[in-house]
């Protein structure tokens, strides 16, 4: 089993910044892939961002690219997810997951994510106009 708990959400204005944290415990860390999923209100959950067991590859969707920065501290056992340029809709509750199958992390798709292993509580995330 692995445990997962996001932290850093909150408020902020438009333009603004947050750094997400996500601690994991219980199972190597290094050897999953880490991945940040959103839900806004009324919506699907969704992919942001993914980062390899080793950190030397990641991936973004596009509506964040060039925005959000994903990270992660093997030794520390965390994953972090930097958002800058906040917009009112980036709003969401931000989930973190990990899983040691490639696809079910990084393809981003909901039969993929449907398949992840673990999840943690979320986060919420609210950008004010």
């Amino acid at each position: 089993q692995v445990q997962l708990v996001e932290s850093g959400g909150g408020l902020v204005q438009a333009g603004g910044s947050l750094r997400l944290s996500c601690a994991a415990s219980g199972r190597t860390f290094s050897n999953y892939h880490m991945g940040w999923f959103r839900q806004a209100p009324g919506k699907e959950r969704e992919f942001v961002s993914a980062i390899t067991q080793s950190g030397s590859n990641t991936r973004y969707a596009e509506s964040v690219k060039g925005r959000f920065t994903i990270s992660r501290d093997n030794a520390k056992n965390t994953v972090y997810l930097q958002m800058n340029s906040l917009a009112p809709e980036d709003t969401a509750v931000y989930y973190c997951a990990a899983d040691s199958v490639y696809r079910r992390i990084f393809y981003g798709r909901r039969p993929e994510m449907s398949e992840i292993d673990y999840w943690g509580q979320g986060t919420q995330v609210t950008v004010s106009s």
